[in-house]
């Protein structure tokens, strides 16, 4: 009696791919051009805690090439609704471009005054000795830097200098501080770019100043966003991204502000310009937070 030839059972089908989206977006956002031009006009009208300050000031700091100059010129962008060149920018040579401590103002409209916000931009932050002295960044947010003044990243600004400003104004000090990241490289940031950028919030945190991350570059770091920024929010790389940064700097993932900024867009585009008010409306609140809470305890 011949044995019977047994067949092999069939091979469970393979598990399917895991999906790179969430069913529904776990930031709500409004992506409607009504809404976008609703953040432009209270932006506009925003009211200040203090008006005798007469603009927020927004202090920007992060790696070389994360886009600090490039998020100026973007907001500008929205506000004057065309392309603009407020901050110079360079392009990608791995070293900092900005090289004076400078204000840059908003303009309003034509026959209106300044929008109430400005930036402070400055050198990148680099490995060990090079790039901006963590201490300048310490000086600016207490209000010490002149306008001008030329960074040296071995000597920071000493208060035996005559250009240091030794009794600093509400208005020259930072209002808010906003670390620029890149979504595409937070996860193999530089250790010691992170140590600066902690050291920095550490400060910042002893002087109560309000603090947000604006992460840059998501396209680059999630196809879906580089097809349709609108998935933003669905992309579980993006939130990826946005946790290792939690992680990595400690702040809080609702500190954390996407943001793709203008670069080889000829025309705005108004779900860019919606995460770019988005962020703004945030940096304002917190801001201005910060200066009403200085007046109650004045």
């Amino acid at each position: 009696m011949g044995g019977e030839v047994s067949t092999p059972s069939p091979s469970p089908p393979p598990p399917p791919p895991p999906t790179k989206e969430f069913d529904k977006q776990w930031r709500k956002t409004c992506w409607s051009k009504l809404e976008r031009d609703a953040m432009v006009a209270a932006l506009r009208n925003f009211e200040l805690s203090d008006p005798d300050v007469g603009q927020l000031r927004c202090l920007l700091h992060g790696p070389v090439g994360a886009g600090k100059s490039s998020f100026i010129n973007s907001v500008n962008n929205v506000f004057q609704g065309r392309s603009t060149h407020n901050a110079l920018v360079a392009a990608a040579c791995g070293t900092t471009f900005t090289m004076k401590y400078k204000t840059h103002y908003i303009q309003g409209r034509r026959g209106e005054k300044r929008l109430p916000f400005a930036f402070n931009d400055v050198m990148g932050l680099e490995t060990q000795k090079n790039g901006l002295h963590p201490d300048d960044i310490i000086n600016a947010l207490k209000g010490h830097l002149p306008e001008g003044y030329e960074f040296n990243p071995l000597h920071p600004l000493s208060d035996q200098k005559a250009e240091y400003i030794q009794n600093p104004s509400l208005s020259d000090k930072t209002h808010c501080l906003v670390s620029i990241v890149t979504a595409d490289t937070i996860s193999r940031m530089n250790k010691d770019v992170i140590d600066k950028m902690k050291h920095i919030r550490a400060e910042a945190s002893k002087l109560q100043i309000p603090q947000v991350v604006v992460m840059t570059m998501p396209d680059k770091a999630c196809e879906l966003v580089n097809r349709d920024v609108k998935r933003i929010y669905y992309s579980k790389a993006i939130k990826d991204k946005m946790q290792i940064c939690s992680n990595e700097l400690g702040v809080p993932m609702n500190c954390i502000l996407p943001v793709k900024n203008y670069h080889e867009e000829g025309m705005l585009d108004d779900d860019m310009d919606i995460l770019i008010l988005n962020a703004m409306t945030q940096i304002m609140n917190f801001a201005n937070d910060y200066i009403w809470d200085l007046q109650q305890h004045a």
